[in-house]
């Protein structure tokens, strides 16, 4: 593109080649503008070095990168996180994972009001999910675990840790396999155990191609037709989870009788399989029995 034309002229041009809304975020990343400082720039010649910036996430785009990991970070419920190809990019169905999260984390906090309640988001990726329980409940209310096996998703969650200011003391970092990454100690007393964990069979032909080439691939496959690291957490949570405690799992579209039968045959009680705005299968929840 041409240097020395306005915002308002680069973003018709890049509408024209990716729609009005994705042209907006490329434009206001390329500028460092944002909302309605983005607005006012619009009859602003675009410097030199601006430019160059949106010419090369135009590039990027046109080799099939996701526009998230161009832009290099992405709105989760009250958040904006980092995200680039360490992660998976966060997505409204996951939102609602958090919100059936934050729900089991507010009963908990209803009934055990005396101490902070203590949670953990195994495989935590970019901290999307953790992050925002540490956010969302109120301050001292809750000690948060972020734990996952890739070391890199680790400096991306914490990265995006720093980025909660204050809200951030209660939330700790852990590396290991689901709940080998946790102290020994914590063993039956999570209140709120929630996961994202991988659940597509590798042979799953509806992956759209872009996810399968460029998100990673640890975070998204697993064994046993995408079950076995479900079946982890279900077995792990029955020891893992104070009497009373809930069990939170993103689950994929189709899964919901398999994974209803591995909590309930891991010992786990009331167990629900919700749907996603889709009406797919897509949050299981369970708990452990008070005795």
């Amino acid at each position: 593109m041409n240097d020395g034309i306005s915002w308002r002229e680069l973003w018709h041009q890049t509408a024209a080649l990716h729609g009005r809304a994705r042209a907006r975020w490329l434009c206001e990343e390329a500028s460092g503008a944002f909302g309605d400082e983005f607005t006012e720039l619009l009859a602003t010649p675009a410097a030199q070095r601006q430019v160059a910036h949106l010419d090369a996430m135009l590039a990027r785009l046109t080799t099939g990168e996701p526009l998230q990991y161009v832009l290099g970070h992405w709105s989760f419920r009250t958040l904006d996180l980092l995200v680039d190809r360490r992660v998976l990019i966060p997505r409204p169905e996951t939102e609602r994972v958090a919100e059936a999260a934050l729900a089991c984390a507010r009963d908990s906090l209803a009934a055990w009001p005396q101490r902070p309640q203590v949670i953990a988001d195994l495989g935590t990726g970019s901290g999307a999910i953790g992050l925002s329980l540490a956010a969302e409940l109120p301050r001292g209310a809750a000690v948060v675990w972020l734990t996952d096996v890739s070391t890199d998703a680790l400096d991306v969650a914490r990265a995006n840790a720093a980025g909660l200011g204050v809200a951030a003391a209660g939330v700790r970092f852990a590396s290991g396999s689901w709940f080998a990454a946790l102290p020994a100690e914590l063993r039956g007393e999570l209140a709120v155990v929630v996961s994202n964990p991988p659940y597509i069979a590798a042979d799953d032909d509806r992956v759209d191609s872009a996810v399968r080439e460029w998100e990673p691939h640890d975070a998204l496959f697993a064994a046993d037709g995408g079950l076995a690291d479900v079946q982890a957490l279900a077995v792990g949570a029955a020891g893992w989870l104070r009497p009373g405690g809930r069990l939170v799992v993103e689950i994929g579209s189709g899964q919901g009788d398999e994974v209803r039968a591995l909590l309930t045959g891991a010992g786990l009680v009331d167990v629900e399989i919700a749907p996603d705005l889709a009406g797919h299968d897509r949050i299981a929840r369970a708990r452990r029995p008070e005795k």
